[in-house]
C-alpha cells in the first residue's frame, strides 16, 4: 500500500470498537466493562506488594495509588528504592489507575524491578482535553516532592526518579517530561533522571508507512487512532498539533533542556505496531538533539503485546531494569 489514502475498512465502526456513544454535549458514555482493584494496604496480609491511593487534587479527582514493595519494610536495610511515575494508557479516553490491569502491572513492576510505582489517576479526554492529563502529571510530582506519606518519605530515592507511561500514558510521560525538565530547578528534592516510553502513542497528518501497512490491524486500526486524537487534542487543531507529532518544526525547544539536565529515555515498540514508525521517529528526534536515548525494538508483536505476551513482557522487564542502571 502506497500513497496518503488509507484504505480505511468502512464496517468498522471506531466508537463500537472502544465501545462508546459521543453525547451532543461534548462528552462520551463509556459503555465497557473494566474491572476495577481497590489499593490493599495492610501488612498482615500475604502478599509482595502493597498499595494505597493518595489524593492529588479533589476537585479534579486525581489522585495516585502507590506501589510498595514489601520487602522494604520487612528490610533492615536503609537502602532507598527507586521511585517510577506511571501513566496508564487508555487513548486519553478509557481507563483508570485503579483498572485491575493497570493495577495487576504496576505490582508486577514494583516487584520485578525492586521500585516504587506511583501510579497517576488524571484526568480523561474528551471531558478534559490535554493538556489536562499532562498537567495532572505533573501536578503529581510536585503533590509527592511535598508529601509526609511514611511509604514515600521512608523507602522512596526522590534523587532517583524516572516517569513512564504506556502507549497514550508514553505520550503523557513525554509531555509532563517536558513540563518538569522546565521547571526542574523547583521540584527539588525529586530528581527526574529520565522517561521510560512503552509503545508511546504520536502521530501526524501525513500517513506514516506502519500506518498505512496496519491501516485495519485488529488491535489498534487507524480508524480507532484518529478518532483518539479527535476525542482529545485541543479543539480545532489538526494531528501535527505538537501533543500529537513531536517533531513538528523540528521538536521541542525543552529538548535541549533535558540534554542538559543528563536525562535518558528508553523508547520500546515492535514493527507489528501501528504506531512503530512514530515511535523510531521520536528516537531519531531525540538523538538529533543530543539526548541520551536508548531505542528498543521488536519484529512483529502489535500495539500492548508486552501485556499479552509473556516472553516479551518479561522482555521489557529487563530492558526497563538494565535503564534504570545505567
Amino acid at each position: 500500500m502506497s500513497g496518503q489514502n488509507a484504505l480505511i475498512n468502512p464496517t468498522r465502526d471506531p466508537y463500537q470498537l472502544l465501545q462508546i456513544v459521543r453525547n451532543p454535549d461534548g462528552t462520551i458514555t463509556r459503555s465497557l466493562n473494566i474491572p476495577e482493584t481497590p489499593p490493599t494496604f495492610d501488612p498482615s496480609l500475604p502478599i509482595s506488594v502493597l498499595s494505597k491511593d493518595i489524593l492529588i487534587n479533589q476537585s479534579n479527582n486525581t489522585w495516585v495509588r502507590i506501589y510498595l514493595p514489601r520487602e522494604a519494610l520487612d528490610s533492615s536495610s536503609h537502602l532507598k528504592l527507586p521511585l517510577i511515575v506511571y501513566c496508564h494508557g487508555g487513548g486519553f479516553v478509557i481507563y483508570s489507575a485503579a483498572s485491575s490491569h493497570v493495577h495487576d502491572h504496576c505490582v508486577r513492576l514494583a516487584n520485578e524491578l525492586r521500585v516504587i510505582i506511583a501510579s497517576v489517576e488524571y484526568r480523561l479526554t474528551p471531558e478534559h482535553r490535554l493538556p489536562a492529563a499532562y498537567d495532572d502529571v505533573v501536578e503529581a510530582l510536585y503533590r509527592i516532592k511535598t508529601t509526609q506519606d511514611d511509604w514515600l518519605t521512608k523507602y522512596a530515592d526522590f534523587s532517583n526518579c524516572f516517569i513512564m507511561g504506556m502507549s497514550a500514558g508514553g505520550n503523557i510521560a513525554y509531555q509532563a517530561g517536558l513540563r518538569v525538565a522546565a521547571e526542574a530547578d523547583h521540584l527539588g528534592p525529586l530528581n527526574v533522571r529520565g522517561l521510560i516510553l512503552q509503545q508511546p502513542f504520536f502521530s501526524g497528518t501525513q500517513r506514516s508507512e506502519s500506518e498505512l501497512r496496519l491501516v485495519n490491524d485488529p488491535t489498534l486500526p487507524l480508524c480507532v487512532s484518529d478518532l483518539l486524537w479527535e476525542l482529545s487534542l485541543p479543539i480545532g487543531v489538526d494531528r501535527d498539533h505538537e501533543y500529537c507529532n513531536p517533531t513538528v518544526g523540528g521538536g521541542s525547544k525543552l529538548l535541549e533542556k533535558i540534554r542538559l539536565l543528563g536525562w535518558k529515555v528508553l523508547v520500546t515498540g515492535c514493527d507489528g505496531d501501528l504506531l512503530f514508525d512514530r515511535q523510531v521517529e521520536l528516537v531519531k528526534l531525540l538523538e538529533d538533539h543530543g539526548v541520551h536515548v536508548v531505542g528498543h525494538f521488536g519484529v512483529g508483536g502489535c500495539h500492548g503485546v508486552d501485556f499479552h505476551d509473556s516472553s516479551r513482557g518479561k522482555a521489557f522487564l529487563e530492558q526497563v531494569k538494565n535503564f534504570i542502571l545505567i
